[in-house]
């Protein structure tokens, strides 16, 4: 175990790293501190992949298994089984899936890829790997087709030939269907490329194709002729069979069905347009939209269903798109809300030649997954088990929290149980295969996700789950414009103007602060009870940027008298019109950006509403966007900064107790010489958080720090307007907590620009942001003997200060007399935005800012309750007065460029430089196992962690670029080696950086394949059997195998082994599912070594018995011969 002595490392840090620096060492000799932490006990590695997969593109289900899998257009597989069983994978080349097919019953899987190949998957082990690779050179994949229990896979091709591929062994037949032989010889045009292929249900060796143009044709596979041809003069998108393989149904693109009886080829037997307006006079109903899928399903018992998508008449404009569901007389149509990419309808069995028996459609959307019950009446839908409405409204932010305190995650469950929709199916959930893994890791985790309608989301993490527990809307608060008109002048955003830029939430106390786009802040209380506010509390803060303007008013007082609601800068509103608005020359001065509703609240059990801040208008200039925030429950106060300074809130007593710009909190500590800037006059740019692009955001918007603000400029109202839309587009793609916006006097905005904070003057209207807050009950200055609590502020140009806090005692004098905060002097600079601080104990434990604990806010019927726990002395895990003057904390304060660790009260420091050339995004202080470490993301893509407190490096792996800003604003680490971001606007990728998870993933992840017995095929009956009837097999084996086929053309496709070979699956495999597997290799390995030891036998005795006939030619031969005639 390596011990850290501060002194040593300050007087040998020289030597140590060029890079680092120290100021004077610690008071105390021996100021050792174990470092338990080691680099072997990091690792990187991906976890799961949680939420609705990103633009999905194509869709199977295994009826035996019963897995879902859903292919997307960038090459990624999910597969979902039971609630808590999913699986991501990834096709290497990134092409889309346009096609999958389960080996049903088989635990493979097929997929087909725009580039024209197709792979097997094997989903027999925990994290599923391709086995076999086939890359198409010469043509273009279009449409597979896999028979229920056959080894031999249909491909038919852009060209309209249908080629075919041994799935065993991952080889073309030489048999090919080629198109012309399939068409009539005296059509001369191309029928277009493959659209459909099936085997009729009750004869295998007829296979129906059908060509875009219009033209089906029934070909006899032993034959190798065409025995029916049917033609039709519009396009067709898919073909369904009858069960009983005697009719066959087309949807075509014109809107309509035709159904076809097998033998009569002529013309359709019925044709249908579902959506079509049917004339009088007996004409033909006019065209509607396509049909782009039929699905024709049998019963016993009754009618047949027919399920379609698409097709709806051209003059239903705006109308959503549609599932038709025809069953009988009856047509029903299911609106869907997104656009729908593939439907499924589960049925009974797996085998097509049998009665259906449909139970459930499973419909595939453009951003949802919704699964229909076709049992009761009305079709309801199941209620989805799956986390897939993370994207409900787009992601703005979001917090990670590992190893909260045991009893939240029941509390958010209890009310957020009640926020559950009614009217589902009262059946189970039909997605139902799998095993769950065995989870070891037994701490609750939670993520919090901020939306761009101003709503929150509780989400329950633990072990590798993720589920929704609850859900807090923000916007509620607020009035809502009835329409456009309506909208206010004051918006400083066009959308979304509730959208949810910062989060800070205490896991112990539950208290919630939010910060929102339009300069809000909502300070919450979690309650059990439900409770009816007639006013909701209301603060204005005035935060403006001025210096040394003789016309400007006087920045309020650090310290507010006792009773003091008021100020030249606050005002405390309880009747909602503004306190003041526009004056009469039309420039907007105190008013706010939204306006708080008037009408009582009622607030469910949950979080509840304490108070709102807002920030107003100053003199014609709107208000800056809040770039950070905390809230401390065991000191009553909220505190948040942006671009302009800081202002604290003691929410207890509702009054503003410090309001500075960021100059005034240097006092004459300031060490920049900055020039008065007159106030901007055009609005901020338009564009809120809502939209996260979903493109890749452009080189110039990823090379922006994302902490960085950057000069605000005086436009002219015209230049603004020019740039609004520009800029409203880079500002949703990159919609950071920190407002961003273009560097407009081109300076170089490359990802290694380095912001020095060293510079001595700065850019004359250059601003200097609040990036970072953080409560402590530690040493705010030099010297001082006693831990105190503190707020210490971290600027955007490496600046910490530290600002004394002095409360009155708790109960009755807390909610009488003010808190006092004033500067206290200390001072530290950085290089770089200040992104995270964190303090640590003598022994190098974190201390957690202290809370108090939950107590139920509305216990009306127990007063005596309430008092008590408003008396209660707050939870405090910092040392006390009566502790030696001897001990030591450690500040540790992280920013864009270095780490620097501080003795406190002595503040002699060690420091380590993170980065040179690119610059941190995200960075957090973290517990793993029993030591602290430093956890930091940067924009090179590479994850880092340092020890503390000597800031040795423990980790540095180059993890993934920075291709998408979204990264960057949403990456979070979390203690106990937990992290995650938002890979795309509808996934949340978790990772960790602990080698002990990395090691326990295997075991965690849950099962695809579990053992099930194939059901019974249909049985043929008596009379059937004796007259020839039901379902004629096929050897395809004779037909498509080398002996008779021959062998396919080399240069048409080109075979690629998968890394997840048999070796592969031997180390995979684990558990029974691997025993059964290992057994089944063994089988298949030992099958082939008889088979070779069968063939080796086998030329053996061809060669013996070659051997004796030529004996016994050669002995007739010279039976009657003399010697000497030889």
């Amino acid at each position: 175990m390596k011990k850290f002595n501060i002194r040593k490392v300050l007087d040998g840090l020289t030597a140590v790293s060029s890079s680092s620096a120290a100021s004077q060492p610690g008071n105390k000799e021996n100021d050792l501190i174990p470092e338990t932490l080691q680099s072997e006990h990091f690792q990187l590695c991906k976890t799961v992949r949680h939420g609705f997969p990103y633009q999905p593109s194509s869709m199977t289900f295994d009826p035996v298994q019963k897995i879902l899998a859903i292919g997307t257009q960038s090459g990624a597989l999910r597969l979902f089984g039971r609630p808590g069983v999913e699986c991501y994978c990834q096709h290497d080349s990134g092409a889309a899936v346009i096609q999958l097919q389960f080996l049903i019953n088989e635990g493979a899987l097929v997929s087909a890829l725009a580039d024209d190949s197709i792979h097997l998957w094997n989903l027999r082990q925990k994290r599923p790997a391709i086995l076999h690779s086939l890359k198409f050179n010469r043509e273009r994949i279009t449409f597979c087709h896999l028979p229920f229990q056959s080894k031999w896979l249909y491909v038919g091709t852009e060209r309209g030939n249908i080629h075919i591929v041994n799935v065993e062994s991952f080889t073309l037949s030489g048999y090919v269907i080629m198109w012309n032989k399939a068409i009539e010889l005296s059509s001369k045009a191309h029928p277009g490329p493959v659209v459909h292929i099936s085997d009729n249900p009750m004869d295998e060796g007829k296979l129906i194709i059908g060509f875009e143009s219009g033209i089906v044709v029934l070909w006899d596979l032993k034959s190798k002729k065409a025995d029916y041809r049917y033609t039709y003069d519009e396009a067709i998108h898919s073909l369904a069979w009858h069960h009983e393989g005697k009719q066959f149904i087309c949807s075509h693109s014109d809107g309509t069905l035709t159904i076809w009886n097998v033998k009569s080829p002529g013309k359709p037997v019925q044709t249908i347009t579902p959506h079509g307006k049917q004339p009088k006079d007996g004409k033909k109903p006019e065209p509607c939209k396509p049909i782009l899928k039929v699905e024709y399903k049998t019963t016993r018992a009754g009618d047949p269903y027919m399920i379609l998508s698409g097709g709806l008449s051209y003059d239903t404009v705006g109308r959503r798109p549609c599932l038709t569901v025809m069953h009988g007389k009856s047509t029903a149509v299911l609106e869907m809300d997104h656009p729908i990419v593939d439907f499924l309808t589960l049925c009974e069995t797996p085998y097509p030649n049998d009665f259906q028996e449909p139970y459930a459609v499973v419909v595939l959307l453009e951003k949802d997954l919704v699964v229909i019950d076709l049992a009761q009446n009305g079709y309801p839908i199941f209620e989805n088990p799956y986390p897939l409405a993370i994207h409900e409204s787009p992601v703005t932010c979001c917090e990670y929290f590992a190893d909260c305190p045991v009893d939240i995650i029941p509390a958010l469950y209890s009310v957020g149980a009640r926020q559950k929709r009614q009217g589902y199916s009262k059946k189970e959930w039909p997605i139902s295969g799998g095993n769950w893994g065995l989870g070891t890791q037994s701490y609750p985790e939670i993520i919090i996700t901020g939306h761009a309608d101003g709503s929150v989301k509780f989400w329950d993490a633990s072990a590798i789950m993720l589920q929704v527990l609850y859900k807090l809307k923000t916007a509620k608060v607020f009035e809502k414009s009835r329409n456009k008109e309506d909208k206010p002048s004051t918006d400083i955003v066009d959308e979304d103007p509730f959208a949810i830029q910062i989060l800070s939430w205490c896991a112990e106390s539950r208290m919630l602060c939010v910060a929102g786009v339009s300069a809000h802040v909502i300070v919450y209380r979690f309650s059990k009870q439900e409770v009816t506010t007639e006013v909701v509390q209301l603060l204005e803060v005035r935060l403006q940027y001025e210096l040394n303007d003789a016309e400007s008013p006087d920045v309020g007082g650090e310290q507010l008298p006792a009773g003091g609601t008021s100020s030249p800068q606050t005002s405390v509103s309880h009747s909602h019109p503004s306190t003041s608005s526009s004056s009469s020359d039309g420039i907007r001065d105190n008013v706010p950006c939204l306006k708080v509703r008037s009408t009582p609240l009622k607030q469910s059990p949950g979080y509840q509403v304490e108070l709102v801040v807002q920030l107003v208008w100053v003199s014609g200039e709107p208000p800056q966007q809040i770039t950070s925030l905390a809230v401390n429950s065991s000191y009553g106060l909220v505190v948040f900064g942006n671009s302009n300074g800081l202002a604290v809130v003691d929410y207890l007593q509702k009054t503003v107790l410090l309001n500075l710009g960021t100059v005034e909190l240097y006092g004459s500590n300031d060490p920049y010489q900055r020039q008065p800037r007159s106030p901007r006059k055009s609005r901020q740019p338009s564009g809120g958080l809502g939209d996260i692009s979903e493109g890749s955001t452009t080189s110039e918007d990823r090379c922006k720090s994302p902490t960085s603000v950057s000069p605000a400029k005086s436009l002219s109202r015209t230049f603004s307007r020019l740039l609004s839309s520009d800029l409203a587009k880079m500002s949703r793609k990159l919609s950071l907590p920190t407002e961003l916006k273009p560097d407009l006097d081109g300076r170089d905005s490359s990802f290694s620009r380095s912001r020095s904070s060293s510079v001595t003057s700065i850019d004359k209207e250059a601003r200097e942001a609040i990036t970072s807050l953080h409560f402590a009950e530690t040493f705010a200055r030099k010297g001082e003997a006693v831990a105190t609590p503190s707020l210490w502020v971290g600027t955007s140009l490496g600046t910490v200060l530290a600002v004394a806090l002095s409360l009155p005692p708790p109960g009755e004098q807390r909610l009488l007399q003010p808190v006092i905060v004033s500067p206290s002097g200390t001072l530290i600079r950085l290089k770089g935005s200040i992104l995270r601080m964190a303090f640590l104990d003598s022994t190098g434990a974190i201390i957690p800012p202290s809370h108090e604990p939950w107590y139920e806010p509305n216990a009306f019927d127990d007063r005596d309750e309430r008092e008590k726990a408003r008396k209660r002395r707050p939870v405090s895990v910092s040392p006390s007065a009566s502790q030696e003057l001897s001990e030591t904390h450690y500040a540790v304060v992280c920013s864009e460029k270095q780490a620097k660790v501080l003795a406190l009260p002595s503040q002699a420091s060690v420091k380590h430089s993170i980065t040179e050339t690119s610059f941190v995004l995200r960075s957090d202080v973290v517990q793993m196992g029993s030591g602290v470490c430093v956890a930091c993301f940067c924009a090179n893509g590479h994850i880092m962690a340092l020890s503390l407190p000597s800031l040795r490096p423990l980790l540095d792996v180059n993890y993934l670029p920075l291709t998408d800003m979204r990264i960057a604003r949403t990456f979070c680490f979390s203690n106990n080696g937990q992290a995650m971001y938002l890979i795309s606007p509808t996934e949340i990728q978790r990772i960790t950086y602990s080698q002990d998870t990395c090691e326990n993933l295997q075991e965690m992840l849950g099962e695809l394949f579990t053992p099930v017995e194939t059901p019974e095929a249909p049985n043929r009956g008596f009379f059937k059997g004796l007259f020839g009837g039901g379902a004629q097999s096929l050897d395809r084996e004779e037909l498509f195998g080398e002996s008779v086929a021959g062998k396919a053309s080399r240069s048409l496709a080109q075979h690629i082994p998968g890394p997840g070979g048999i070796e592969g699956m031997k180390g995979a495999a684990s558990g029974v599912v691997g025993d059964l597997a290992r057994a089944r290799i063994a089988l298949d390995e030992r099958g082939q070594k008889l088979g070779e030891l069968e063939e080796r036998t086998a030329a053996m005795m061809a060669s013996a018995e070659s051997f004796s006939k030529h004996a016994h030619d050669m002995m007739l031969k010279c039976k009657d011969k003399k010697w000497y005639q030889f």
